[in-house]
């Protein structure tokens, strides 16, 4: 599955079902309430939207939920999504920037170096 665009509400339900699945629609509820302070209903109207998405899907019996998105995908189109939203599309303008404002070590320096030599 490609772009599916997920607001943070479906996003931090994901990360559960990323870190959990399989788990049923219940314990996904459960989680969601200890974790992040959701009510049932909250959950399931965020899920409904998930499944609808294709983000997820639920199978019987008990309704478990897995993720048929992965979270790298997500990352990804985020990241492609900010990028072009900010930045106009250009990567290097988006390197600048975020090297202007952060200090790396040189350890750090030296592994973005060899993963832009890697995938260059």
């Amino acid at each position: 599955m490609e772009n599916v665009k997920l607001f943070d509400a479906e996003l931090r339900l994901m990360e559960i079902v990323w870190d959990k699945a399989p788990i049923s629609a219940k314990e996904l509820s459960l989680t969601a309430a200890e974790e992040i302070g959701w009510n049932k209903n909250t959950t399931y109207t965020v899920l409904k939207k998930l499944v609808e998405k294709g983000a997820i899907k639920r199978t019987e019996p008990n309704f478990i939920c897995e993720a048929l998105i992965t979270r790298e995908q997500v990352q990804i189109d985020e990241t492609k999504r900010l990028i072009d939203r900010l930045y106009e599309g250009s990567l290097r303008t988006f390197f600048s920037s975020f090297l202007r404002r952060e200090s790396l070590s040189e350890e750090e320096l030296q592994e973005l170096k060899k993963i832009i030599k890697d995938n260059g």
